[in-house]
């Protein structure tokens, strides 16, 4: 089964230094038809003005992954970690048994656009940490690319659940194949571009798709497209 959930379906909001759309129930928005999807509880798509951001604020229990689409993204936290992210790098915090921390836009010109997920972990109380890894953005072309995960690899950031994050970008009508296990989901979130999926559901621009029971997905890009897929449990 696959649920398309057109752009224009998600919760919309501006607050002037801060505006953009939530996929899933959050902060004032709340709906009883989307409060997560498996272990995938928040899929936020922010633009913040120059300058600004989140001030300091906690978090427990939660993997928090923050991929830049546009512009700059700085985190500080009280485990001493300070690290400024740009197109081509993800960062992770598992917040575990607690974490403080704050994000800005580290420009003072530039708008910065990201897209932030929290996911449930797989165990409760973990260490806190946090992580920023490097992808290169050619090596997406044709392929899904793993960018984080529960498997250790090299340059992909550490998940505690069992799940994985890909980027992808199909350009000229390129089209790949993705198998879903048995009992497993997959999100489906178009960046940019268009997607046809299994040759019947034509995702655009800031599209999502909630696919549950289709052991084999078939993505058919339109327009460079560029976009997400998390394989979950």
């Amino acid at each position: 089964m696959i649920q398309h959930d057109p752009a224009s379906s998600r919760y919309a909001f501006d607050r002037g230094w801060l505006r953009g759309h939530y996929s899933f129930s959050f902060a004032d928005y709340e709906d009883e038809n989307k409060m997560g999807f498996g272990p995938l509880r928040v899929f936020n798509d922010d633009w913040i003005a120059p300058g600004r951001g989140f001030g300091a604020h906690p978090h427990s229990d939660m993997e928090i992954v923050s991929i830049v689409l546009q512009g700059q993204l700085r985190h500080e936290d009280n485990l001493g970690n300070v690290a400024v992210t740009t197109f081509g790098e993800v960062q992770r915090m598992s917040a575990g048994s607690g974490i403080i921390h704050t994000e800005h836009n580290a420009s003072q010109t530039e708008e910065l656009n990201l897209l932030q997920m929290w996911f449930m972990p797989a165990v409760r109380g973990l260490v806190p940490s946090y992580e920023a890894t490097r992808f290169d953005p050619e090596r997406m072309r044709g392929r899904l690319l793993p960018v984080a995960s529960s498997v250790p690899e090299a340059g992909v950031a550490k998940l505690h659940q069992d799940m994985t994050i890909y980027l992808t970008r199909l350009d000229g009508g390129a089209e790949l194949e993705f198998r879903q296990e048995p009992g497993r989901r997959v999100f489906l979130f178009v960046i940019d571009g268009s997607l046809k999926v299994n040759e019947s559901v034509q995702l655009q621009r800031r599209d999502a798709a909630r696919i549950v029971s289709e052991p084999r997905l078939t993505l058919q890009g339109g327009g460079s497209a560029f976009a997400v897929l998390i394989d979950l449990p």
